[in-house]
Formats: C-alpha cells, structure tokens, sequence
C-alpha cells in the first residue's frame, strides 16, 4: 500500500495509556503517510490517568512509529497538553529533529501559524485541576461503558453509538462552552497578528475562519480533534488544510503484513539510544 505525502500533519488528544484511545486506528492511519513534519499537540500519553497495569501492545506501537519518523528525519514537534503537563518541565528539549515545546509557531508559505493545545482557555483547569481530573476519570469510564455496549450492538449487526456525544449534545453549556474557546483563541490570534491558530484539547475537530469580537480582523481556527471519539486529524497539502476522519472501510485493503508492527527495534535503539536522550535531559535540566 503506498503511502500517502502530506506536508503537515497536526494530531492531538490521542490519550495513550487510557481504555478509550484508538491506537490501532491512530497506527494504521501514522502507516499510511508519509508526513514532512509531524506536529502532536498535547494529550498524547495521558499522564493524569496512567496505570502500569493498562498499556497494550498496540499503544506502545504508536509510540515506536513516532520514533520511526523521528529516526527517518521528519521534524516531530510534541507540545505539551494537560493530561502531559508534566513534561513542561523539559519544554525547549531536542534531539535530532524531535523538539517538546510547550507552543510553536510555524511559517507555512509565507503565513504564520500559531499552534498549542488550549487547556490554558479552560477556567476548571486552571481554578479547580481536581475536578478536571475527577472529569476525566469519569470520561474515561463512559468511553469505557461504550466500547462495551458498541460491541454488543456489532454482534447483532447494529449501528454504533457515541454515549459522550449525546450527553455532550444535550447541554447547551458544552456548545457554549466550545464556542467561547474557539473565539477566544480567534480574538488572541487576530491579535498577534497570525494567520493560523491550531489548537486541540476540546475534542472538535473543526476548520473554519473566525472574525475577532472587536473587529479588527480575521483568522483561521482549526482543531484536530481526538483520537478518542472523532478519530480526527488535520492535514495540510497543496496550500489546502483538511480534517482527516478515520474510516475502517479506508483501510481494509491494507495487508496484514502492513498492519503489523514492523519497526525494527534494534535499529531504533541504535539510532535514538535511550540512554543518550536520558543523558541529554540531565545536562539541560539540572
């Protein structure tokens, strides 16, 4: 199967190490492309909700194709979200061409692109954390709940159902809620005078250009989404962005072979040694 070129693409709110991550979807879609730069913006490894006894094959997979692109030369920028905010502590790391950072700004043909998670726009995460957390255990569990019930309504050929997005769907608040974030980071944008502003962390994938509230211009919000419910990444190609929605049909045709994981661990230990990258972190950040 070849794999489809993409100049950049931007993913979010994967949420690694939890029971409602799509890591054999987010790994066979990361198998398809062959991206010039990577951007993961925040959530990738949830932190808050990280449990050793739950951390399947599969999202450890992920984490291998990562390095790959990292190891093959594509610029791979990890910027910090919530859910890894530990890691802020280690923002302005590289090695090779991986580069944590906690927000970045890219020049894209000319236009400037200001890309970060977002969770500094959300009022519970910054005046109450525990209750976010207390939230996101609670997500989880609906996640949980149903994969459970979507695998009872495959057995007798029925359509899948998303217990979050109805529950999301009933309240008023949460639409509000999504659309003061997005006109927020749209106002701030304008502002700064960028023309992009890419966030994740709300789990909406959306593209779409926002007017600031004073009037003094516009900008181009997008959000990638999650790989949680939407399956959702941007794309941007050709001068054009767009919003990647996984499919199963899309990926039928991929051989087993391909569907496998076939990163070689050896050359991946020889080429981004652990050791070196521990070494680096201690020099830089003690």
């Amino acid at each position: 199967m070849a794999k489809r070129e993409v100049d950049i693409v931007v993913i979010s709110d994967v949420h690694l190490g939890t029971y409602g991550c799509h890591a054999k979807e987010l790994l066979k879609y990361l198998k398809s492309i062959k991206p010039k730069l990577l951007v993961l913006n925040g959530d990738i490894i949830d932190i808050w909700q990280f449990s050793k006894s739950y951390w399947p094959e599969a999202h450890m997979k992920v984490v291998r194709r990562i390095l790959k692109f990292v190891t093959d030369g594509v610029p791979v920028y990890y910027l910090t979200g919530n859910h890894d905010e530990m890691l802020r502590k280690f923002a302005d790391f590289n090695l090779g061409t991986f580069q944590l950072m906690n927000k970045v700004v890219l020049n894209i043909e000319g236009k400037k692109a200001w890309i970060f998670h977002g969770d500094v726009f959300d009022v519970t995460m910054q005046h109450s954390k525990w209750l976010a957390k207390l939230g996101a255990v609670g997500y989880d569990s609906l996640i949980l709940i149903n994969s459970f019930v979507n695998w009872v309504l495959t057995l007798f050929g029925r359509p899948k159902m998303s217990f979050s997005q109805k529950v999301k769907a009933k309240f008023k608040d949460a639409v509000k809620f999504i659309n003061q974030f997005e006109q927020t980071a749209a106002d701030l944008a304008v502002d700064k005078q960028y023309d992009y502003v890419i966030c994740g962390h709300i789990h909406h994938a959306e593209i779409r250009e926002i007017a600031s509230t004073e009037g003094t211009g516009s900008v181009t919000y997008l959000n990638s989404g999650d790989w949680v419910e939407s399956l959702s990444a941007l794309e941007y190609h050709d001068g054009n962005w767009k919003i990647f929605r996984y499919r199963p049909e899309d990926f039928m045709a991929l051989p087993e072979s391909e569907d496998d994981d076939t990163t070689d661990t050896e050359d991946l230990k020889s080429r981004l040694d652990v050791n070196i990258l521990l070494e680096k972190f201690r020099q830089e950040h003690h």
